[in-house]
């Protein structure tokens, strides 16, 4: 099996040297941030599979932010959240936007590992069959929606959709990737074919288009029921 890359971003020593030694032991080529500062130094330039991530960090840079950057950087890497009992609304808040699992603290060795191993399978899982239906068919459904990528056409529930080529390759990238929130960078690659260094800017980009698609694919744009915002982390799909 190859190597997990790993990331473990907490500012208690003890916790840090308890999670790189256990993890180490299962395999993992681990590496450690003690703030959320020097986790953002670190992700600019380094890819993670797996991020182990304290939400409460001191200092200026907190939890939140750095998963942001997490999503932004490196969509497919596997997070799980790091929490004391007082953090715990916040770890569920986590969750809701794709995290894929949150300890609390102190933990086991036992409980550590039976977290990632799980984690990383499911992940491994789901690239697996979304490679798989990629192999086998030119189709995509979710819910109401039909996508030929083939004919370049999009129906719901039947009829057929008039949306730009960009609308159209929104619409496939967030059906695609409907297990995740897809962060603004990302998408803005999607329809323009760069990827902005700035969130904010990519922010300002992306949400004409955001708009544009709710207008001619939502029953109720006001309303939306498949586009779907996660305030400061981006967008996904509704199924």
């Amino acid at each position: 099996m190859e190597q997990v890359n790993t990331l473990v971003v907490d500012d208690e020593p003890g916790i840090r040297f308890f999670i790189k030694e256990t993890l180490q032991r299962s395999g993992h080529n681990v590496a450690t941030a003690a703030s959320g500062e020097e986790a953002l130094d670190v992700l600019r330039n380094q890819h993670f599979d797996l991020i182990m991530l304290d939400l409460m960090l001191g200092g200026r840079v907190d939890g939140s932010r750095v998963l942001e950057a997490v999503r932004w950087r490196w969509p497919e890497a596997v997070v799980i959240i790091l929490t004391a009992h007082g953090s715990l609304e916040s770890a569920m808040e986590a969750i809701r936007e794709g995290v894929a699992r949150y300890l609390l603290k102190p933990l086991t060795p036992k409980e550590l590992r039976t977290a990632v191993e799980e984690a990383l399978d499911e992940q491994r899982e789901r690239m697996s069959r979304v490679q798989e239906n990629a192999k086998e068919t030119s189709t995509l459904r979710n819910g109401p929606f039909t996508i030929d990528m083939q004919r370049h056409e999009a129906n719901y529930k039947g009829e057929e959709l008039d949306l730009t080529p960009s609308e159209f390759d929104l619409l496939v990238h967030l059906m695609q990737n409907a297990h995740r929130v897809v962060p603004p960078p990302e998408l803005v690659e999607v329809v323009r074919d760069y990827r902005p260094e700035d969130l904010y800017e990519a922010r300002n980009i992306i949400k004409w288009y955001i708009h544009r698609l709710r207008q001619s694919i939502e029953p109720d744009p006001s309303h939306p029921r498949y586009i779907l915002n996660v305030r400061g982390v981006g967008y996904r799909f509704g199924e």
